[in-house]
């Protein structure tokens, strides 16, 4: 599935218009499939709304003149004649309108007809009639700004956000109000997910023919609430979709995760699936290496080779049983150039089916600086056979150089977190989170490497302008260490043989489930980074059955 910018959600219109679906026509689908999204969710509602069974069910639905406004109008058209249908719901539905629409305005007659209750917002003196629907309502159905606003919210539409958030709690008789938000929440900017702080918070929003990108970047996301992405009548032209201006989004899901994950044969051996090796670790982080390690051979690796410094070497294999070590003698406490000609020996003894991870736990020491460039040479060296994962203190040592991006080859997977991405960069952090896929996808490009930008929606973006969104946001994962399992799942999945691209979306999409396993188990904290690899052999037998 595709994540849209807004350009490519009008030029699909505008395709599906030329093809002869009318913009009205869309209209009616969106507002039809908006209502049933409702009614499907109904008697959940009712239950929060302490409505009785027999008592009607008060809808308000808040309609802006554009577009948008119109899905609302045809939203309540469709909820009023569901509550007049021979065994509908009951329902009471009421509209209050922005701005005054025409009668003979075609979205607008319905409700006219229908003798649907409307209020307007400019001959309500002081939002009285407002204040009274949206404190009777039982749900409100957001339907004032869509796409096509991403300014700030300002007067007199502020004024009614305010006087609809003071009503949606009830408190004298312990009711609740929903929210639908059609496409997404009034104030929010789909393209970044910026958010004016006016918006309300969405009980579900219900999105039409595809998620935009605003519905995966934070703040927005966050007033989301369940996203419910329903088709319009124009799929078809998804398939022809031009590139948005910095690149192609889609979204991550089990049925694409499928279609990557490697063939395992019942008369293979470890040969058949690969060797890591894991360069890390130091005398202050003995943990991050056998992190990783464990990771990789959890995703189904066959053999994880791990290079750590002479001193925590006995440590770090009480920590990971199963590995094998490339003994670094002449190392200390950290990583040094004098581990360089034992690494080459041990990255050529690997054979074609290798991953390297460099960086997890390797501190910033006495003779890491040095080191870094050492080893990157070494990896040039491999030629095309080069697959390397560069996750942790590798990234902050790389930032420190100017010309970094000259030191690596082609195809690597960088994987920072956004104070990482931001050193990278040169930008802020707020900078790189104000807009996090559209960042991905340009310094991928301007690199040449594959970008795994991590946090809440982590985005995986490559050198030719795409980009692959995780639908993930999950606060359990905010833990020390849980990024070496990140890197380590990615080096699994290219010691099997994926590509740069599909390792990466795969690892990123395994480590991201095992997390949701987790928390739906456990709840949001208490996670230790530890307790993640033991859940990605379930969650990988999940995915392929």
């Amino acid at each position: 599935m595709y994540v849209l910018t807004v350009a490519q959600m009008r030029e699909i219109e505008r395709a599906a218009d030329a093809a002869g679906l009318s913009y009205s026509q869309m209209m009616q689908n969106a507002g039809r499939a908006a209502a049933e999204v409702i009614l499907q969710r109904l008697a959940g509602w009712r239950l929060l709304a302490r409505t009785e069974s027999n008592a009607a069910f008060r809808v308000l639905v808040l309609a802006g003149p554009g577009n948008n406004g119109g899905d609302g109008l045809v939203c309540a058209q469709a909820l009023f004649d569901a509550s007049r249908s021979p065994g509908g719901p009951s329902l009471t539905v009421q509209v209050y309108l922005l701005k005054a629409r025409a009668t003979d305005d075609p979205v607008f007659a319905g409700v006219h007809e229908r003798d649907i209750f409307t209020a307007v917002a400019s001959e309500d003196m002081r939002l009285r009639v407002l204040r009274q629907l949206a404190s009777q309502a039982d749900l409100i159905v957001d339907a004032l700004l869509g796409t096509g606003r991403s300014r700030p919210i300002d007067t007199p539409l502020s004024e009614i956000l305010d006087v609809v958030r003071a009503s949606l709690n009830h408190p004298q008789d312990e009711r609740y109000a929903s929210i639908v938000a059609l496409d997404g929440v009034t104030g929010m900017d789909y393209d970044t997910g910026m958010l004016d702080p006016k918006a309300l918070q969405a009980d579900v929003t219900v999105t039409f023919h595809a998620p935009k990108r605003g519905h995966y970047c934070f703040p927005a996301s966050r007033a989301n609430g369940e996203l419910v992405v329903t088709p319009i009548g124009i799929e078809h032209l998804g398939q022809s979709l031009s590139p948005g201006e910095d690149g192609d989004v889609q979204l991550a899901s089990d049925e694409l995760i499928r279609t990557m994950l490697p063939r395992r044969e019942d008369d293979s051996n470890k040969g058949s699936y690969g060797k890591v090796l894991v360069v890390g670790g130091c005398i202050d982080y003995s943990g991050a290496p056998a992190l990783a390690a464990q990771a990789a051979y959890r995703v189904g690796s066959g053999l994880v080779t791990l290079a750590v410094p002479h001193n925590i070497q006995a440590t770090v294999s009480c920590l990971c049983r199963e590995a094998t070590f490339a003994t670094l003698n002449g190392t200390v406490d950290y990583l040094s150039r004098e581990a360089l000609p034992r690494l080459a020996q041990a990255m050529n003894g690997l054979g074609e089916r290798r991953a390297i991870v460099l960086g997890p736990g390797m501190g910033q020491g006495e003779g890491t600086g040095t080191f870094l460039p050492g080893i990157l040479g070494l990896i040039k060296n491999l030629g095309t056979s080069a697959r390397v994962v560069i996750d942790a203190d590798a990234l902050n040592l790389l930032s420190t150089n100017p010309d970094w991006p000259e030191l690596l080859p082609p195809g690597c997977i960088l994987t920072p977190h956004p104070g990482e991405m931001a050193r990278l960069t040169g930008l802020s952090v707020p900078e790189v989170q104000a807009n996090r896929i559209a960042h991905a996808i340009a310094y991928a490009h301007r690199w040449g490497q594959i970008i795994v930008l991590k946090g809440a929606f982590t985005v995986v973006a490559n050198s030719d302008h795409a980009a692959i969104v995780l639908p993930f946001a999950n606060s359990a994962l905010a833990v020390a260490g849980t990024g070496d399992v990140l890197a380590g799942s990615i080096a699994g999945m290219l010691a099997q043989g994926l590509s740069q691209m599909n390792a990466a979306v795969c690892g990123a999409y395994l480590h991201a489930k095992a997390g949701d396993r987790w928390r739906e188990q456990h709840g949001t904290a208490g996670l230790l980074a530890g307790d993640l690899p033991q859940l990605l052999p379930d969650v990988l037998s999940a995915l392929r059955h």
